[in-house]
Order: structure tokens, then sequence, then C-alpha cells
């Protein structure tokens, strides 16, 4: 039998998220690489898998065991790979072992499960039909003050994470930049007991976040208005945010020529003037 990765998404909240196919491979795999192995253990104790031998795959180690877990998968065993909470990747570690996976040619396949992001998007009642995935946003300086100016720019639904120490700056940057009446939601403590959604302006929206920093947040923002007649300057810078998150030229230039509605020969020639 032919080895393979599997990415594994596990329950963000509630145990009951977790499908039959997920437990089906947690119970039989050769190996589990987990963020953190006590969490791991414990989601296998709850749901009634006999303990499986579990790796830990982190933001500090993920880089070196890329190898060694590849190579058993090689060797024809089957590596789940889970995250503590939703789909390995998605702002979790996972990422680089999955691309280095698919560089060697191996097989990767996926058990879809829970998602905090497209879960709080789909309770905000903001257009999902096109959104654009954040994630946290840098902490600090200068990157956050470009990602924070492409967020406000950006005319698709944005969806951010972001912890509870830090929500309240977080609104009162996006206020700064996007202007106190943008409509936002605020989902905490997803699928589980204390499950709750806010809807309002990102003004009423400091005014609950100050009473909930608690759990878990993801932040889901109104898109900017379509700026068909942005100019020049807003353009370029625009396609500098994009550049200095690391995106191609290429890739750059869409990015900005959908968000801005703008002709995408235009954002081209732009980009040649700042290479």
């Amino acid at each position: 039998m032919s080895g393979r990765l599997v990415l594994v998404g596990t329950p963000i909240g509630n145990l009951g998220d977790l499908s039959p196919r997920a437990i089906e491979l947690l119970g039989s795999c050769d190996a589990i690489a987990c963020e953190d192995t006590r969490r791991t253990g414990r989601l296998l104790q709850l749901v009634g898998v006999e303990k499986r031998p579990l790796i830990t795959v982190n933001d500090h180690t993920e880089y070196d065991q890329r190898g060694p877990l590849l190579d058993r998968v090689s060797a024809g065993e089957t590596i789940v790979l889970v995250s503590d909470a939703g789909m390995p990747g998605i702002s979790d570690p996972g990422e680089r072992l999955v691309a280095a996976a698919a560089e060697r040619g191996l097989p990767i396949e996926v058990v879809p499960g829970p998602t905090a992001m497209t879960s709080a998007l789909v309770l905000s009642g903001l257009p999902g039909a096109r959104f654009c995935f954040e994630g946290f946003l840098p902490r600090k300086g200068k990157e956050r003050t470009e990602r924070l100016a492409a967020v406000a720019g950006e005319y698709r639904t944005s969806v951010l994470y972001e912890a509870p120490h830090r929500l309240v700056r977080t609104l009162e940057d996006l206020r700064a930049a996007c202007g106190g009446t943008r409509r936002v939601a605020l989902a905490r403590e997803l699928t589980k007991m204390h499950e709750e959604v806010f809807r309002g302006s990102l003004d009423e929206a400091l005014v609950w976040g100050a009473d909930h920093e608690i759990g878990e947040f993801v932040v889901v923002l109104e898109g900017a208005e379509p700026a068909a007649d942005a100019t020049d300057e807003q353009l370029v810078e625009a396609l500098k945010a994009e550049l200095a998150e690391g995106r191609s030229g290429r890739d750059a230039v869409d990015a900005v020529a959908d968000s801005f509605g703008a002709a995408r020969r235009r954002v081209y020639q732009l980009m040649l003037s700042i290479n």
C-alpha cells in the first residue's frame, strides 16, 4: 500500500463536528503530526480513539520534521496532519509540510472539517460570494500599517483572526483606516457553549468589544465601495502593499486591479514604474 499525507480538520469547539471519516483515519494512521501532543492526545481520548504515535509539528519544528515525516510517507506509511483546531495550514502549521510533499510527488489527501474563517463569514450577514482571508495582522510597524491600508481599500469582504487581548486595538486601527461606519461582524467562541456574534458598525463594535475580550475572535469586515476612479497614487500605494506581503508582481497587479475595479493594463504600467 502506498503511503500518504492526510490533512484532517478537527473541531474548533464542538466535538460533534469531528466527522466519522476523520475519526477512522485518526484511529488507523501510522502517526499523527500535531501542534500540541497533549491537546491532540486529549482529543483522541474524548472521541474514543486508541492513542496513536504523536509527533510535534509546530511553527518551531515544522521545517525540521518535513524530511523525516515525508520519508515515512515514501516508505508506505499514512501520516495524518492536524492543528489544535480547524484546518491545518490556515494560520496554523502545515503549509510547508504540504508544499514539500507536493514537491516530492507524494500523495496528499484532505478530510474537510470545521474552519472558523468560513463559519464566521456565513454568520456575519455580509457578502460572501467573494471574500479575502487576511489571517492575523502583523503586530506592529510598517507591515501592520500597510496591511491595514490594503484591508481598508479591499472591496471584497475581509476575514481576520484576532486574539482577545488585541481585539480592541485592532478595532481601533480598523476604524482609523476604514471609518467608523464600516460594517463588521465579530464572532467569538464559535461552536462552543458561549458562541456569540456581534453585527454592527466599527464604532459600535469598539463599545461591544471592550466588554467581551474573552475567547478567540474572527473579525469579518465589510468591503470598501469599489473605486474605479482611483488615482495613480492610490494604485501605486496598493501595489507596494501587495509587494510588501511577498506577492509576485503579476499577483500584485491582479489583486490591485480586482480591488479597485481598475483596468489591468493601467495597473501593470504603474507596476513597471515601481520596478
